[in-house]
């Protein structure tokens, strides 16, 4: 890169469903939200499929801009090896066609943008650097984050340096965490209770106040998580607990819940809602980037 051009800094998150992508301002620690370029992605796609869609949005955003100008942080869910930018999820109901694929390579083949200026990140771990830098984890040197959704991220933030947790496949109850405290959860426990089927969480809060099981569920929901931080966070002394993802958006119907029960369990961290959400991810990859650090 010619050092006497200022770089342009890209966060790109992708998630289960989709991949957003922004450019980064480090002023005023933000993503620039007319920059914003977001698409559906089809998990279940082919490899091609999957990987048009991606470089479609990296090109709408690069625009113009000369490649060695640009700065790409990632931020992808694992099993990744995020050193080389090669994919290694399987089994996990997304993405099954990217195993062991090497998107770096391909990233570099079609944006042109020099190895060394682009780098991956877990997307748990990014989004609480993200916090902990520019969001609602600011001025807290332990703090854990986990991310609510189709899976369950989790992450430690100790003095600044964030990393991977990796606490949703551990054991839980009679599975693993994911298992209990995800949207999978959400619909099938449903199911179970009222023989009737959803898609996702956010129906589910669309039924709230006309579906009497709803709000048990939601309650058996804040208690498993309580369960789940306690010894996440009696581990790591956590100061603060971020919480992230699309069922973060329900926090009002289960957030109390799960504070009062930790606190019954003498623990005095308290439970913040993501104060970035999206750009959390895309934040906390291009501080890494910034930085020239990166966890393994």
């Amino acid at each position: 890169m010619n050092r006497k051009t200022k770089p342009l800094m890209i966060g790109v998150d992708i998630g289960g469903s989709h991949i957003t992508a922004a450019i980064i301002d480090f002023q005023s620690h933000s993503v620039i939200a007319h920059s914003r370029v977001r698409s559906h992605v089809n998990t279940h796609g082919t490899k091609e499929d999957i990987l048009a869609t991606w470089i479609g949005v990296l090109k709408n955003i690069i625009g113009s801009h000369s490649s060695d100008q640009i700065l790409l942080g990632i931020a992808i869910p694992g099993p990744f090896d995020y050193a080389n930018g090669i994919s290694l999820i399987r089994n996990m109901n997304k993405y099954e066609s990217l195993y062991l694929v090497d998107i770096k390579a391909v990233l570099i083949e079609h944006l042109g943008l020099p190895p060394e200026n682009i780098i991956f990140r877990n997307d748990a771990e990014a989004f609480l650097h993200g916090e902990v830098n520019a969001g609602n984890a600011l001025g807290f040197d332990r703090v854990i984050g986990i991310t609510l959704g189709t899976g369950l991220g989790s992450a430690v933030s100790i003095a600044g340096k964030t990393t991977d947790a990796n606490l949703g496949v551990s054991s839980f109850k009679n599975g693993i965490a994911e298992d209990y405290i995800s949207t999978r959860w959400f619909v099938k426990r449903y199911e179970e209770l009222s023989g009737k089927k959803v898609k996702d969480t956010k129906a589910l809060v669309d039924l709230y106040d006309s579906d009497p099981v709803i709000p048990v569920l939601f309650n058996d929901f804040a208690r498993n998580l309580a369960d789940f931080l306690f010894p996440f966070t009696v581990a790591h002394d956590a100061e603060v607990i971020i919480i992230g993802g699309n069922i973060a958006k329900a926090h009002s119907l289960f957030l109390g819940t799960t504070q009062n029960s930790l606190h019954q369990q003498g623990i005095r961290a308290e439970l913040r809602i993501t104060g970035l959400w999206e750009d959390a991810a895309m934040l906390g990859v291009a501080y890494s980037h910034a930085a020239g650090t990166l966890a393994s």
